[in-house]
């Protein structure tokens, strides 16, 4: 596959993937009936405003593979990025009509988009940020914390290992503070930071499990935290071969 091919398809998936709401709409969240222990309101179930990111997400994707296709087609950063995400963006397009009909399943391909849009985040070149490494951090920022919730909420629906909601609740908050840790270490991201603490400030502001909510404002502090030091690690100068401290 050339890579105006595969230029050209990630805007394809992209443009699909944004359709979904359309296609399929009215999707609130996976239908507590599908579970052997429903819960209406799951305690990390995030707020419902949460999901308004979606748009910039969307509309920031579509735009990215516009340009990639329009200017960058031929560009090696670029085209390394573009087999993980072929791969994220047609598991998103599909995830819509399956999450209403088989949560286990959609968790699964939910993770899958996750781990496909960090590989992806993990090759974008220093070149372009804004236009690149800028829509997928979003994109793969929200989904660190999406996914951990889907898992977070299919878990207390069966109630896995005896827990229910509020156990589940804190370890949805834990589980995506940890992967996002690593990634926030290897690559600093401030779109992948912001969509996560959105994620997780929707859970803290969302729920009325204070548990649950304080390890959510936490999680959301400390990634901030951790990128802004990052940042300055980064921006530090060094000192010259040769030469110890100031």
């Amino acid at each position: 596959m050339n890579t105006t091919l595969r230029a050209s398809l990630v805007l394809l998936l992209a443009l699909l993937f944004a359709a979904g709401p359309v296609l399929v709409p009215g999707f609130g969240g996976f239908d507590p009936a599908r579970f052997p222990h429903p819960d209406p309101a799951p305690p990390m179930q995030p707020a419902g405003w949460a999901f308004a990111i979606w748009g910039p997400i969307y509309l920031w994707l579509v735009a990215m593979a516009a340009f990639g296709l329009w200017r960058r087609r031929a560009d090696p950063g670029w085209d390394a990025t573009r087999g993980p995400l072929i791969l994220s963006l047609a598991l998103g397009a599909l995830w819509l009509p399956v999450a209403r009909a088989a949560p286990v399943v959609a968790t699964g391909m939910i993770w899958l988009m996750l781990a496909t849009a960090l590989v992806a985040l993990g090759r974008t070149p220093r070149r372009d940020r804004w236009l690149l490494r800028g829509p997928v951090g979003l994109y793969a920022g929200w989904l660190t914390a999406a996914a951990a919730v889907s898992l977070g909420v299919v878990a207390s629906g069966y109630r896995v290992a005896g827990l229910g909601g509020e156990a589940w609740g804190v370890a949805t908050v834990l589980v995506a503070t940890l992967v996002a840790v690593p990634v926030i270490l290897a690559r600093p991201t401030l779109a992948y930071v912001a969509a996560l603490v959105w994620g997780l400030a929707g859970i803290a502001l969302g729920t009325d499990v204070t548990l649950v909510g304080g390890y959510a404002a936490i999680g959301a502090a400390a990634a901030a935290l951790l990128l802004a030091t990052q940042h300055r690690r980064l921006l530090a100068p060094t000192a010259p071969p040769g030469r110890k401290g100031p």
